[in-house]
């Protein structure tokens, strides 16, 4: 039942109680007021909180869980609630790995025997001992995005006020020691080109795509045939951010792409064998191109260090040093930016020190000790 312009908003829904009589459940407000002030805002909002709260209950969600004397959620009950918010704005990818950690936490509040624990009295304590024990199994960084995980699911919580306040947030994060892809040779890309154009020219094609269009293997594999525009040679792209991103598609690749069956629109681009349907997940797609490429990896030697990601480090190096063979480092970079689409300047800065793309000239007099 939705709740109109003039009065308070909210979402209310009537349960079976423990006796068998439908009985009406306290309304649900979530700040919908104080948040969306326009009245079709707090519509599409209202809606969204009906939507979840009628798929938390069809999926087992019980309100008998929450006493009226002290109307607080259980832990587990308020952390599903804030997945089920929280679901709206993200990738399928991202919403996996944020049900995989939180199950993590779920199973560790049931084995420290506190499963019914209302969701205001889990603590600091509680949570730092989880993530501590995260980093014993695991590593720092998997410690880090768990509780970046967990911290953005208490914030919802405190938005819709459920909690007082997101303490996890003011946990800090462990120093980790930053994990890099290499940087091909270009010997060694041409290489391995020369060795894929005989051995699998599907996995050519897929990180000719990458290298060219400075693509994260992810993104590829998102790629549907109406994302690409062949007259305008331009290419439409979910970026890791979510936004949508048009990018032009170089004249090589578009001369490959004429060559494969773009009639249906709907086929991705990468599957096994070429454009057309693939059912698997995002993460599954990227997954799949990566052992494919591990296997020739094996065959041509290649160490771990080197992955698909980092031909688009290579070329992303090789545009770079050209540029700066012409144009000064502004000009260069105001350039650059355009074609790998990083938001900003400072970004782009950090990812290009990262990767190593400048280097000194020989430094050699410098080092010279004269008289």
């Amino acid at each position: 039942m939705l709740k109109y312009k003039g009065k308070r908003w909210y979402v209310y829904y009537q349960f079976v109680n423990e006796e068998g009589q439908m009985k009406r459940q306290p309304s649900i407000y979530f700040n919908v007021n104080r948040d969306y002030p326009d009245f079709d805002s707090r519509v599409a909002q209202i809606k969204k909180i009906r939507n979840t709260i009628e798929k938390a209950l069809k999926g087992g969600f019980s309100p008998l869980e929450v006493k009226e004397e002290d109307p607080v959620f259980s832990a587990i009950a308020a952390l599903d609630f804030a997945l089920a918010l929280k679901k709206n704005s993200l990738r399928e990818s991202s919403y996996k790995d944020y049900l995989n950690r939180l199950t993590h936490f779920k199973k560790y509040i049931q084995n420290a025997q506190v499963f019914t624990l209302k969701i205001n009295q889990i603590d600091t304590k509680l949570v730092n001992n989880f993530l501590n024990q995260i980093l014993k199994k695991t590593s720092p960084r998997n410690r880090n995005n768990t509780k970046t995980v967990l911290s953005a699911l208490f914030s919802i919580l405190e938005d819709h006020e459920l909690i007082d306040r997101n303490f996890i947030k003011n946990i800090k994060n462990i120093k980790t020691k930053p994990e890099r892809n290499k940087t091909y040779s270009l010997q060694k890309v041409t290489k391995i080109f020369e060795f894929l154009e005989l051995e699998d020219s599907n996995l050519l094609f897929y990180i000719k795509f990458i290298s060219y269009n400075f693509l994260r293997p992810i993104e590829a594999c998102r790629i549907r045939v109406k994302d690409i525009d062949l007259e305008n040679k331009q290419l439409t792209v979910k970026a890791k951010n979510k936004v949508i991103k048009i990018k032009i598609i170089p004249q090589v690749l578009i001369n490959e792409l004429k060559q494969k069956d773009l009639s249906n629109l709907e086929h991705f681009i990468f599957t096994p064998n070429g454009p057309g349907e693939w059912a698997t997940s995002e993460v599954g797609k990227r997954n799949y191109f990566t052992k494919r490429y591990a296997r020739i990896k094996k065959k041509l030697n290649i160490s771990k260090d080197y992955t698909v990601y980092s031909f688009r480090h290579t070329f992303i190096t090789k545009l770079y040093r050209e540029l700066r063979l012409k144009h000064p480092l502004t000009e260069t970079l105001d350039t650059l930016m355009l074609i790998t689409g990083h938001a900003t300047l400072k970004a782009l800065r950090e990812y290009l020190r990262d990767i190593d793309a400048e280097l000194p000239e020989d430094y050699s007099e410098l080092l010279e000790i004269k008289d």
